[in-house]
């Protein structure tokens, strides 16, 4: 599936919105992948998700574990790791921090990747990756189905994607005119943590 595909199923969705929207980040942008809106057709998310674990297993070889950031990670994450014939685990606050909680535990023999659905800054993807480091097995890279940083995002791993997009951000004092003018929208899920 090359990115233009990939863009597609997410257009066809009507997963990719435009307007003014304000990121999980905290940051602004006219761009937000409503992600949710893939996941709830299966046959769309099973081909992302397959095409996902075709390009982890090219990239890193055999994995046994994947393991997402919830809330928005949890379905991704599941799919690829099917595809993938590994076991799928999420890490969820507590405290304020990402952990693996509900029994999930890592061997030291397993090959960890860690899954994402859309990266921006990499925050939710690097405290991912910090609780999956806190564990005995090998994190060997991370995969999201839109890298929406285009490819800046340091996740201190290598991370592959289905699709790079240069989706702009700003900070919210530093809004271009034609943004400031639209009222804003939060869809983001990190504040369900809170």
């Amino acid at each position: 599936m090359n990115q233009d595909q990939v863009l597609e199923e997410f257009r066809a969705a009507g997963a990719l919105l435009e307007g003014h929207f304000i990121l999980s980040s905290g940051l602004h942008s006219p761009v937000f992948f409503q992600k949710n809106a893939v996941f709830t057709d299966p046959s769309r998310t099973e081909r992302l998700c397959k095409a996902l674990a075709e390009k982890a297993r090219a990239a890193f070889g055999k994995i046994e574990v994947v393991v997402s950031p919830a809330v928005g990670a949890i379905i991704p994450g599941y799919e690829t790791a099917r595809h993938l014939g590994a076991r799928a685990m999420f890490v969820e606050r507590e405290g304020g921090a990402f952990q693996l909680r509900r029994g999930f535990t890592i061997k030291p023999s397993d090959r960890v990747l860690m899954v994402e659905d859309v990266v921006t800054t990499g925050l939710s993807s690097r405290e991912c990756i910090e609780a999956i480091r806190g564990q005995p097995g090998e994190l060997v890279g991370a995969a999201c189905l839109i890298d929406r940083s285009n490819g800046k995002a340091d996740l201190g791993v290598r991370l592959i994607s289905l699709a790079q997009v240069d989706a702009p951000t700003y900070p919210a004092d530093q809004l271009p005119p034609e943004l400031a003018a639209i009222p804003a929208v939060k869809p983001g899920s990190r504040g369900l943590a809170a």
